[in-house]
């Protein structure tokens, strides 16, 4: 595997004099270079200025403009910079580069600026800007050359003076480190490089270039390919062989092909000499006479020389897998420890397994170099020593191939053992900062807030071997502040923070709103707003709390504002749902305190509810309602009532003093007048809104009382009474009546009906047998009750004989017909009491409930048959029977259907153009009689039916008018009330109408041999189609018996595929290819077999993709017996 990543290192010292431009002039511009794939967007000047080249100062700032002209654009160009090859400097956008981008909408121009503010020598070197925009793309390249640059920064040979490489000063790892003397390097014997890649191996083209220090290898290829220009020998086999050489970058898809002489012939890859069998990653394509060998996702592995291979001859080719550039996403940070201690310096990169160097004020570090450990762990690389020394001081830094970090490690001699600790105390306690050195004789000094601490009664400083403390009694709260440690003649200090703590306090003003000490009252609707003053040091944190909910919002309608001393609590427009209890607390480091309050918010109470009527006089009613759920906070004082006419939209005041009851009678109203009412609610704060309107009622008095009542029908429990309306009704109508009823002489009544009867008659049952029973009926309506009308005399419970009678419908005094199938329901009323008993029989014997079905009732019976047949035809006896009184009547079911076909139809005699006919009437005639026959002629030539005589009642005719030289058959329907029988008898001999003098005589014929071979009348016809669009070939095809066709493609059945689709319309076979592509073509050929042989036509069938040329087809057919 061919080393890249020393390739890249390789431009740091390579010479650009080697540029392809000294072998001569440039490619054509239709021509590329042998490995690299088209560009697939087009080139084209999308620039309107492009950035120049320029010499900046040390030090200065230095800004690039590059403008597009997006009028021809379709979207937003995309405009990248890059300095060499790959490093893309939007991801070092900062303080030290800055990117700006501008739109003018009337150029429609996009201006573009790039700067570097305060240049350094590393901004030398080769750029470049590209801008795409979908299909199109554009890009310059200028270059940055730094003044005041040292000799160890500066290009190893200055004699190119063309267009900056891509990869010029991007990888210049001299102007990273540090700077050294530059040794004088002897002069070398010139050699003639390119005599040397003339006769040597593509393979061996990257390690000629690596040792004679060539980086542009496009360039040595495109010279290499001018100068290799020879006649080359025409191969047979191929007609296009493979590039010379391939590029591709890491995880892509390359794509190789040549283009063989022969379409039918099968080519094999090679690997370094290994064949290479087709899988996901490999894929071999056929299509005509090109193959393609397709790798998917690239790796260094695929990095490797491939061969094709067509019988004996070969071709090569050599893939290059070119790795992306590896940048650093986590820099290096600067190191400051004291001897001994352990160091680790770490850098995170792009990639896992990238490789990295690691040096040291501009050495490499390796596994050999002493006292250095390095480590990997994914993108992360370390480098580790475990205990430092003062030789270890120095400039650290690790490269990769798309960028460099560095960092400075510092080395002391003394350390801190344990360092001084914040400290946090409350008034009046002790104070006490300590700290540990790694010598005892250091001494030091204590600074606070940058002024030197003076000993006195509170304050002590104390020195104790390596122990340096400084006590403070008694702390007051001028003693916070920072401390400092400083040890003499030593670049170290240690600081610590010491913090006074004041418990905080809630100061809660109980005046103003309050109506107790934590209770405050708002109006609904109107704004809150409580200030609260908090003391405490350091400043407290405040919290508000609803029950357990934590009130955090700093906007909004409830609200927190907090300051410095003051903790203010907002409520905008408030609302029921705002009342409870709230909690504020406040806290900091030396303590806590709470405060509750009690916020209760007063409104207007709501509207009454359900408010009725509950009854009515003549102009007048009562009006009675619930008080509203919610009062507001405030007690009820009283109601207020309205009413208006149902329509109308004018409310009238009944009251304009607060009335206190719930239940209020209304007068002066007009009786019939439909009216509503409505009530407020009143409280301290206002009147609540109305209620909701009362149902419509109406002012009216009671009807007069009903009249003729009278007693309908009387049973032993029952007694139906029968009334008129009453004679005045009034405006509110009647809703019913109201029947009761008591034994005579008593004075209980008890009612009959729960709901009011609307019907003028009603049976009053449950009553006792034999009791006499006085009724009486009463009209209601929604103002009540009317007065009572009486019947005068009582009733005596107790049922009336009525002797039983049949009321026969007239249908059924004669015999009743129907058809088998239709449905029989005879409903036949009768009358008796009490209840009589109802008996059916058929012909003396009871019904069979299977087959018949009756129902009866007190006035009436029903026979039922759900589906008539002629089994049910007969005499149905009714009898109604009380006690030893009877009633009976007789009905006669006849069930009929179509009568069956005649009998024995015969041709008696045959006379002239006559014939005469006899037959006998049917075996079944349907269960009725035959009404008429039909009779019906058919000569043999027609063979069709006509109507001779219909309704015929004899079992005899005569047929004339008969055709001379015709044989007739004769056909008899039989016929009853259902219609003509189904089958028809058809007679045993025929009527032939002879001729006179004339005879035919028929000529015999050898009759035609249809059986035969198959075989095609019309061939397959080879075709061009185009991918993607749907194709057919036909072709047409004889034979006796009907052959069997089979498809075949490459002499393979075509099975059940469904892209195929068969067809034979009467011998044209027709093959339709549902969207062929590439894969497709080939040779087809259609098999026609049967007994007698087979026989075989084929084409040729070519795909191609849409963007290429069709020349003419030729139409060919190929035939095989």
């Amino acid at each position: 595997m061919h080393n890249h990543y020393l390739l890249f290192l390789l431009t740091v010292v390579a010479s650009p004099a080697t540029d392809a431009s000294e072998g001569g002039d440039e490619l054509p511009e239709d021509e590329h270079v042998p490995g690299e794939e088209r560009q697939m967007s087009e080139i084209t000047g999308l620039f309107v200025e492009k950035p120049e080249s320029t010499v900046a100062t040390k030090g200065k700032n230095v800004t690039f403009v590059a403008r597009v002209d997006s009028s021809n654009l379709l979207r937003k160009p995309a405009m990248k910079w890059l300095k060499g090859k790959w490093l893309d400097l939007s991801s070092k956008a900062g303080k030290h580069l800055q990117f700006k981008e501008t739109y003018d909408r009337n150029t429609k121009i996009y201006t573009y600026e790039m700067s570097i503010i305060k240049v350094v020598e590393a901004d030398a070197g080769g750029y470049r800007c590209e801008v795409t925009s979908k299909d199109k793309c554009d890009s310059c390249t200028f270059e940055v050359t730094v003044e005041g640059m040292s000799a160890g920064l500066a290009w190893r040979h200055p004699a190119s003076t063309g267009d900056a490489d891509e990869d010029a000063g991007e990888l210049d790892f001299s102007v990273l480190l540090k700077k050294r003397e530059v040794k004088q390097e002897e002069p070398k014997e010139e050699v003639d490089v390119w005599a040397i890649l003339s006769a040597a191996k593509p393979c061996d083209y990257e390690k000629i270039a690596f040792e004679y220090g060539i980086t542009d290898l496009r360039g040595m290829l495109k010279r290499l390919k001018k100068m290799r220009k020879v006649e080359i020998k025409k191969s047979e086999a191929f007609l296009r062989k493979l590039e010379d050489l391939y590029s591709v970058d890491k995880g892509k898809r390359i794509v190789m092909s040549v283009e063989v002489a022969d379409p039918d012939t099968q080519v094999k890859w090679l690997k370094n000499g290994t064949e290479i069998k087709p899988s996901a990653k490999y894929v071999f394509e056929s299509v005509g006479n090109v193959r393609k060998l397709t790798i998917n996702k690239c790796t260094l592995a695929d990095d490797a020389a491939y061969e094709c291979v067509v019988g004996e001859e070969k071709c090569f080719t050599e893939i290059f897998v070119r790795e992306p550039p590896i940048t650093i996403t986590k820099l290096l940070d600067d190191v400051h420890v004291v001897v001994g201690e352990r160091v680790e310096f770490e850098v995170e990169v792009s990639e896992e397994g990238a490789n990295v160097i690691w040096t040291k004020d501009g050495e490499e570090l390796t596994r050999e170099s002493g006292g250095y450990r390095f480590k990997k762990d994914g993108k992360k690389h370390m480098l580790i020593i475990n205990e430092a020394t003062k030789d270890d001081i120095g400039m650290f830094a690790v490269f990769t191939n798309g960028g460099h970090s560095q960092a400075e490690l510092e080395v002391e001699d003394m350390r801190c053992l344990q360092s001084i600790a914040d400290l946090t105390v409350k008034a009046t306690e002790q104070a006490m900062f300590k700290c540990e050195v790694s010598d005892e004789k250091v001494t030091g000094t204590w600074f606070k807030d940058g002024v030197e601490v003076k000993a006195d009664n509170r304050i002590k400083m104390t020195h104790v071997g390596r122990i340096h403390k400084l006590t403070i009694d008694d702390v007051k709260p001028g003693d916070a502040g920072d401390y400092t440690f400083v040890p003499d003649g030593y670049a170290l200090s240690l600081s610590a923070k010491l913090n006074f703590l004041d418990p905080p306090k809630i100061h809660l003003d109980t005046t103003g709103s309050m109506v107790n000490k934590n209770t405050i009252i708002v109006v609904a609707g109107n704004k809150l707003r409580l200030d609260v003053e908090i003391t405490g040091d350091p400043a407290p944190t405040v919290c508000w709390k609803k029950g357990d909910t934590e009130i955090t919002n700093a906007e909004g309608r409830v609200r927190v504002d907090n300051r410095k001393t003051l903790s203010s609590f907002v409520i905008e427009g408030a609302e029921r749902s705002d009342e409870g209890k709230y909690f504020i607390t406040v806290t900091n480091p030396a303590g806590e305190d709470k405060a509750e309050i009690f916020v209760k918010i007063v409104d207007v109470p709501d509207p009454p509810e359900n408010v009725k009527c509950t009854g009515v006089g003549e102009d007048t009613a009562t009006i009675i309602w619930e008080p509203p759920k919610f009062d507001g906070g405030a007690p009820v004082k009283g109601y207020l009532m309205e009413r208006k006419k149902k329509g109308s939209s004018r409310w009238t005041k009944l009251n304009f003093d607060v009335y206190e009851s719930t239940t209020y009678e209304a007068k002066k109203m007009i009786e019939g007048v439909l009216y509503e009412m409505r009530v407020f609610a009143v409280n301290g704060i206002g009147i609540s809104q109305p209620s909701a309107n009362s149902k419509p009622f109406m002012p009216i008095a009671p009807t007069s009382e009903p009249t003729h009542l009278t007693v309908e029908d009387v049973t032993d429990s029952t007694c139906e009474l029968k009334w008129r309306p009453p004679e005045r009704i009034g405006a509110g109508g009647i809703d019913g009546y109201i029947i009761e009823y008591c034994k005579e002489g008593g004075t209980e009544w008890v009612q009959a009906n729960e709901a009011p009867v609307e019907k003028n008659t009603y049976k009053v049952r449950g009553l006792p047998v034999g009791e006499k029973m006085l009724f009486r009926v009463m009209a209601i309506n929604i103002a009540g009750r009317s007065p009572p009308t009486t019947l005068q005399q009582a009733v005596t419970i107790r049922e009336i004989m009525e002797r039983p009678k049949i009321r026969l419908p007239r249908q059924l005094r004669t015999k009743y017909i129907k058809k088998v199938g239709e449905k029989v329901n005879l409903v036949i009323p009768f009358q008796g009491k009490p209840r009589p008993v109802v008996t059916w029989t058929k012909d003396g014997e009871p019904l069979d409930p299977k087959a018949v079905n009756f129902r009866t009732s007190d006035v009436d019976t029903i026979l039922f048959i759900r589906s008539a047949e002629r089994a049910h035809s007969g005499k149905y006896v009714l009898s109604v029977q009380i006690e030893n009184m009877e009633d009976k009547v007789t009905v006669e079911i006849q069930i009929v259907e179509k009568p069956g076909p005649p009998l024995s139809v015969m041709v008696t005699d045959v006379w002239g153009f006559n014939a005469a006919l006899e037959w006998k009437p049917p075996k079944d005639n349907g269960n009725c009689e035959i009404s008429g026959y039909t009779i019906q002629k058919a000569d043999k030539k027609t063979k069709e039916w006509f109507t001779v005589y219909e309704h015929n009642r004899r079992p005899s005719c005569t047929v004339s008018d008969l055709v001379m030289g015709n044989d007739y058959s004769f056909r008899v329907f039989s016929e009853n009330i259902c219609g003509l029988s189904e089958e028809a008898g058809l007679s045993k001999n025929t009527a032939a109408i002879a001729k006179t003098g004339l005879r035919y005589n028929p000529v015999h014929y050898k009759e035609m041999e249809m059986n035969r071979s198959p075989k095609f009348t019309t061939p397959l016809v080879d075709r061009c189609v185009i991918a993607g669009y749907s194709a057919a070939i036909s072709c047409a095809v004889r034979g006796f018996p009907k052959p069997k066709i089979i498809w075949m493609k490459n002499k393979i059945i075509i099975s059940e595929d469904p892209k195929f689709l068969m067809q034979n319309n009467q011998g044209v076979l027709t093959l339709n290819i549902r969207k062929p592509s590439l894969f497709d073509g080939g040779m087809y050929s259609c098999k026609a077999i049967n007994d007698l042989g087979e026989d075989v036509v084929e084409c040729k069938l070519e795909v191609r993709g849409t963007g290429q040329h069709f020349p003419q087809c030729r139409s060919v057919s190929r035939t095989a017996n």
